[in-house]
């Protein structure tokens, strides 16, 4: 995969990084295309994101969301995991270093966790997201 042959607005999203994020990024765009089956999409100004669901609120919000994605930051990367963490204990605790929020995982960098137990991890969220949307 390259950076010329991507949609324009992600090319220009993962070209305002460093040459290391713009690798890991292309590594992403593969894992996360492949999962989903769905092409990447700039999803709030600096998200690529990879398909959607529709979401609806008991208080009566709603819209659209991606289903999994990732953001580039100069000191971490940030991996949407949108199903959250506790369905995923398992491979939690054979991914690697990392930090999380509510459904966000930072890495500093992909060197630090294991590829197979992140493709693990999106393939799981996205799974349960489809099922339950």
């Amino acid at each position: 995969m390259n950076i010329e042959d991507l949609d324009p607005e992600v090319s220009k999203v993962i070209k305002k990084s460093t040459p290391e994020r713009q690798a890991e990024a292309l590594q992403l765009l593969e894992m996360m295309s492949g999962v989903t089956g769905e092409p990447p999409k700039v999803w709030a100004g600096g998200i690529i994101g990879f398909g959607s669901y529709h979401y609806k609120y008991d208080s009566g919000r709603e819209g659209d969301w991606l289903l999994t994605g990732f953001s580039i930051r100069k000191s971490a990367l940030s991996i949407y995991i949108i199903s959250g963490f506790d369905l995923h204990k398992t491979i939690m605790q054979k991914l690697g270093k990392y930090k999380i929020g509510k459904s966000c995982l930072y890495v500093k960098g992909l060197t630090e966790i294991d590829p197979d137990q992140l493709k693990q991890l999106i393939q799981g969220s996205v799974d349960h997201i489809r099922s339950s949307h």
